[in-house]
């Protein structure tokens, strides 16, 4: 069995402001719904119910939590579900109003209907909820518990184990692995990612879906950027990228160059902003940490992809050409006729560089997800922020011309560093420190990147030794600082 996990599932397109918390209850919602159509139940369900345990009960509010299980219910995916059929779904459900379970069979429903505990914690994952429903007697039609295990992703309790035998042709359980298998075969980390993403899609369906993620992801910097006013919760937090933007346009203008920090900074809380108004985001691969990754690739897009080093389209480290133009592997070979369409080639060339941008971000982070954990109530902040940290640096690094072993040492500097982050949200809301966190990381996955591409890539950790680090730190962490609201900030700031 193999670590990788395909990059459309762990950047999947969903809405804020919690891949756990709100994409994941709505794909268990959803789910659930379209079991009992599936085994014939959902004419006899006369009520449904559902149990939020553990962080998704203690958080759930703040989270969307009861809101995306109603909209799941309803029959809605993450993915194509408008935004605002999300947002305040069961917060501020019409008294009297029937829920149409799977989106045609109604049954009356409550708000008393969603019942948060808090304190009981089930064996499978910190992040439970188990779904019932019954028939006008009172008799059980169907009940399951799901866990939801990070980054959108869910596991249904008693289901068989994922099926091994995946069709991935490069299998790995550990970066050690993964750079033995690149070495053998001659072939750069984002190379090894795009051929086990083609045995499950054409090039040109990977190179499109690889487009469609950037494009979400840019959509959600622009919205951020152009947004302002203040966020919703009782916090009151107002929306700051906005203004970053304007004073940076205003520099621009006045013909000063304001430092690509300031606007790496600022497209990582555009995203964060967006994402806690509950709006469209990628998860990246939480959505709590859903910043980091676009920000490190736009700043790499808009300041970087047209120097030498940053070109998406540079020679393997191994000095061949390996692999296709189409997902960014080797120089592009248009001749003359595309040189004299130059914006449109070099946006091209971006596009690629992004391709790869992503294909190596997720060999890298799959590991994380494998090995340790990317649920920040089962691992605390390191287990999101601190993945999305190493997969942006991994990125960066690759687009900028760094060997593999340069890649691994720039996502281990930046996981290192985050080893031991507590997941302490203020007032169960993704705003504070989540927001100002992404920002901060963002900066570290520069600085770590830089600082791999300045050495050979031999170095004294390895991801490996960090990732495990990670996994035995997030076990020894206490619950009250896995996303609970229980401790830290979320205890010593007052709520108003």
């Amino acid at each position: 069995m193999s670590a990788y996990v395909s990059a459309f599932e762990l950047f999947s397109i969903g809405v804020g402001p919690s891949s756990s918390h709100t994409v994941g209850p709505m794909r268990a919602g959803r789910d659930f719904a379209a079991r009992l159509r599936d085994s014939d139940g959902l004419p006899r369900v006369a009520r449904v119910a559902c149990s939020l345990y553990g962080s998704l009960g203690a958080t759930g509010i703040g989270h969307g939590t009861p809101d995306a299980v109603v909209a799941g219910l309803q029959g809605h995916a993450p993915e194509t579900v408008d935004p605002d059929a999300v947002r305040h779904a069961w917060t501020n459900w019409p008294e009297g109003q029937h829920l149409h379970l799977d989106g045609t069979h109604p049954v009356p429903f409550t708000k008393d209907h969603i019942t948060f505990a808090p304190r009981t914690r089930l064996p499978g994952h910190p992040n439970a909820m188990t779904l019932t429903a019954t028939d006008a007697t009172g008799e059980a039609v169907a009940e399951e518990t799901y866990y939801s295990v990070g980054g959108g992703f869910i596991r249904r309790d008693g289901a068989p184990p994922p099926v091994a035998s995946r069709p991935f042709p490069l299998l790995y359980d550990s970066a050690e692995e993964l750079l033995a298998l690149c070495d053998e075969r001659g072939i750069t980390i984002a190379e090894a990612a795009r051929l086990n993403e083609q045995a499950l899609r054409t090039e040109e369906q990977v190179a499109a879906g690889l487009d469609a993620v950037w494009d979400a992801m840019t959509a959600c910097v622009e919205a951020g950027l152009l947004a302002d006013g203040v966020l919703p919760g009782m916090l009151k937090v107002k929306r700051r990228a906005g203004a970053i933007r304007a004073q940076l346009d205003e520099a621009e203008a006045g013909g000063r160059r304001e430092l690509p920090g300031e606007w790496l900074g600022a497209f990582a809380l555009a995203v964060n902003e967006e994402n806690a108004a509950g709006g469209r985001v990628v998860t990246a691969p939480t959505n709590g940490a859903a910043g980091i990754v676009p920000a490190v690739a736009m700043y790499w897009w808009r300041f970087l992809a047209d120097s030498g080093l940053g070109s998406g389209n540079a020679v393997t480290p191994y000095g061949e050409l390996v692999g296709s133009a189409l997902l960014g592997f080797h120089p592009s070979t248009e001749g003359a006729a595309a040189a004299a369409d130059a914006p449109a080639l070099a946006d091209a060339n971006r596009r690629r560089g992004i391709r790869r941008f992503l294909l190596t971000a997720t060999a890298l982070g799959s590991l994380f997800k494998a090995n340790a954990s990317i649920s920040g109530a089962e691992g605390g902040c390191q287990a999101e922020v601190g993945s999305a940290c190493a997969m942006a640096a991994a990125g960066l690094t690759a687009v900028m011309g760094g060997t593999n072993r340069q890649i691994e040492n720039a996502a281990e500097i930046a996981m290192e560093h985050h080893l031991g982050l507590t997941c302490d949200p203020v007032g169960g809301l993704v705003q504070i420190p989540c927001i100002e966190r992404n920002a901060i990381a963002a900066s570290t996955a520069v600085t770590a990147s830089r600082l791999a591409l300045r050495g050979d890539g031999t170095h004294y950790v390895s991801l490996d030794a960090v990732v495990e680090t990670m996994r035995q730190t997030g076990i020894d962490m206490s619950t009250k600082y896995k996303e609970t609201s229980e401790g830290g900030l979320a205890v010593n700031v007052i709520e108003c």
